[in-house]
């Protein structure tokens, strides 16, 4: 799996950490979705890792994933930022997997 950040999403996810300390997470969240297989993805950071979380290739900040989440996700996508709706956006060559995709501090 490989996560490319582009400029202006580096930029914005940069200044969102603000030099802060902890791990960066593609989180794959269904919580409060109906079931386990209904989610929605966002970007938490946190203070700590289980072990449940793989490290993903990135040309940014370093990106982990929930191993039992990863069949939900394209194994080539890109993280941009949308300055007209302020905020991240989450893609693949095939399709946008979230147009609002949030940042968390958890």
């Amino acid at each position: 799996m490989y996560i490319g950040w582009t400029e202006k999403a580096l930029t914005k996810v940069t200044e969102k950490m603000n030099r802060d300390s902890g791990y960066l997470l593609l989180k794959y969240d269904t919580d409060d979705c109906g079931c386990a297989v209904n989610g929605v993805t966002a970007l938490w950071l946190v203070q700590e890792l289980d072990a449940d979380f793989e490290k993903i290739d990135t040309n940014g900040p370093t990106i982990y994933v929930e191993k039992s989440k990863m069949i939900y996700l394209d194994e080539v996508m890109k993280i941009d930022f949308v300055e007209s709706a302020n905020c991240f956006m989450l893609k693949s060559p095939n399709e946008i997997l979230n147009p609002r995709l949030s940042f968390y501090r958890k």
